[in-house]
């Protein structure tokens, strides 16, 4: 049997009538690769060798948006991480800087991994992410720190992942 192969920029969506699968169209997958070498025009990043990395830029690059500068212009996120609780509340410095700590070792190897934003209300913090895996990352290490209550949702229509961690 055939494997059957998805363009660029598509993933598929498991139909539970079992009619047919559809292939849902995420705007900040690349289409296909960059010219390389490419830059961003925003942060710099360079992709080189198959993918974006922090490198020196080489003067004859082709200029271009990387997908974190593309999503974070259009307040796109692919990751949610909500962090609440009263151990959250008492410890919350430590526990933001365990977050961007951890932002800081992603983002060296993967440039497309970054924090977007974070926002704070009524006890709880809201940190929005440029990719699903690091939202995720973020959740795993403080559940492996902290322990407490760990939560994933994901929604492949949107390519977005909610992760919720209480303690």
């Amino acid at each position: 049997m055939r494997a059957k192969t998805i363009p660029a920029g598509f993933h598929q969506i498991q139909r539970h009538d079992g009619i047919f699968q559809e292939s849902v169209h995420d705007a900040y997958q690349a289409k296909g690769k960059p010219l390389e070498p490419a830059i961003c025009t925003q942060c710099g990043a360079v992709f080189h060798a198959g993918r974006w990395q922090w490198r020196n830029p080489p003067e004859n690059g082709h200029r271009t948006v990387c997908p974190a500068c593309h999503r974070i212009h259009d307040h796109y996120p692919a990751g949610l991480l909500t962090l609440e609780g009263e151990f959250f509340h008492a410890h919350h410095d430590e526990i933001m800087r365990l977050v961007r700590n951890h932002e800081k070792h992603e983002r060296t190897e993967h440039p497309l991994q970054r924090i977007m934003d974070v926002e704070e209300k009524d006890g709880a913090s809201l940190v929005t992410t440029t990719d699903i895996h690091l939202a995720r990352g973020i959740g795993v290490a403080l559940h492996h720190a902290y322990q407490g209550e760990l939560e994933f949702h994901y929604n492949p229509a949107q390519n977005l992942l909610r992760v919720n961690w209480t303690h």
